[in-house]
């Protein structure tokens, strides 16, 4: 599958938002005259079987016709989960009872087009929640971003892009929506009123932007396949930082809960933490451990500014080589290796309490961690490669997305 493929005019083929360009190296596999490699890759099925997760624990939702990218819960309406897929549609579920049991009790279809030639590109690449829980942006192949309301209802069609949108995120108050696209832009929408407009455009990356987030209500980070990171405020004409530092395209950016530390992440398989405060254009930590090319960096929930004051910020970074490592910014060290996946980690994501983190990759593996000691406390095994995990705002789900057409919501419970 090709990220950011939109060049090539195909479906998606890959995770959400900017697909793949370049299938990821598998791990080499233990070679054959290791027996000692044969050993512990037995051993690790042995501790997976012991540590996973039951079929009963487990609610598959199969409607979707395609791959599916993207999944998010309502952070406020908390039963519900919206998920994006390559089947030209973004679908609303509603999570009945408190574990799987429960069922789903409405699945509400988003359409991105209505024929089959309507369909071409219209993969919904990505998606996210107001903070209010009362609207979902969805973002497309084919350039459009839409807002919807939590009950269906289209609202909002955003059009101004000239390419695949890759990354959509809401302003806390609500009133910007950001778009990064394959057309090298970046744009605010102002989408107070009935019709959303453009706010304002930028258009200083000399390729793709694959990634954004803001900062506050006027700021926001970009990163691109230029290799830099940017960061705009609203109603400035130009960037007010660019960060040079990567050597290779920069896949994410995320600001910390502080909003004072941004990381990035890059094919140049280096993580950066950059202090926006530091009058210096270097990175704070320039973390260099991975072997492979890093796909998503996520920060924990934890620290100044975050609903766990008290609890350590760590920044977790997952890799084409197999392994999520989680970093201690206070001093730069790297706190944990967890390493059990055989392929690929697409994404990572911290539970709401910081305490627990669920890890998804190629070949279908999830695993959910205790950030405390590094150790895997559940496994499960699900059919196609997984693009998406993400928890719900009480940390008694974890959903997944698969390349196999279905999103499989998991109970946790705390062991």
């Amino acid at each position: 599958g090709a990220k950011r493929g939109a060049a090539a005019g195909g479906g998606a083929g890959g995770p959400h938002g900017h697909h793949l360009h370049h299938q990821p190296h598998p791990p080499p596999p233990p070679s054959s005259a290791s027996a000692a490699a044969q050993q512990s890759a037995a051993a690790i099925d042995e501790e997976d079987r012991l540590t996973s997760i039951q079929p009963r624990q487990v609610m598959e939702l199969d409607q979707h016709t395609s791959e599916v990218f993207m999944c998010a819960w309502n952070p406020r309406f908390t039963n519900l989960i919206a998920t994006g897929s390559g089947d030209a549609s973004a679908r609303i579920w509603a999570i009945g009872g408190t574990d799987a049991s429960g069922g789903c009790q409405q699945s509400v279809p988003l359409p991105h087009g209505h024929d089959s030639s309507d369909k071409k590109n219209k993969d919904v690449t990505t998606l996210e929640w107001s903070s209010s829980g009362e609207l979902l942006a969805t973002g497309s192949y084919d350039g459009v971003a839409r807002v919807w309301s939590r009950s269906g209802e289209l609202r909002q069609t955003l059009k101004g892009h000239r390419g695949p949108i890759f990354s959509l995120k809401w302003n806390k108050r609500g009133n910007f929506l950001l778009s990064g696209s394959y057309d090298k832009s970046t744009i605010v929408w102002d989408v107070t009123g009935d019709v959303g407009f453009v706010k304002q455009q930028f258009s200083y990356h000399f390729a793709p932007a694959l990634d954004v987030d803001w900062k506050d209500d006027l700021t926001f980070a970009s990163c691109s396949t230029d290799k830099t990171v940017q960061i705009c405020r609203v109603g400035l004409a130009r960037p007010i930082k660019t960060y040079t530092g990567h050597a290779d395209e920069v896949n994410a950016v995320k600001w910390d809960p502080s909003g004072t530390l941004l990381a990035s992440c890059s094919d140049d398989c280096t993580a950066k933490v950059w202090d926006i405060n530091s009058p210096r254009n270097e990175p704070k930590w320039d973390f260099k451990s991975h072997q492979q090319e890093i796909y998503t960096v996520k920060w924990s929930p934890t620290g100044p500014g975050s609903k766990n004051p008290s609890k350590l910020l760590l920044l977790a970074t997952a890799s084409f080589d197999g392994s999520v490592r989680l970093w201690n910014v206070a001093d730069g060290s790297c706190l944990r290796v967890l390493s059990r996946h055989r392929e690929s980690v697409y994404s990572v994501a911290f539970s709401p309490s910081g305490d627990y983190l669920a890890s998804g990759s190629l070949a279908g593996q999830l695993y959910i961690w205790s950030v405390a000691d590094g150790k895997h406390i559940r496994s499960f095994r699900g059919k196609g490669d997984i693009f998406e995990v993400a928890w719900n705002a009480e940390e008694t789900r974890v959903a997944a997305c698969f390349s196999s057409n279905v999103v499989s919501v998991i109970d946790f419970r705390k062991p």
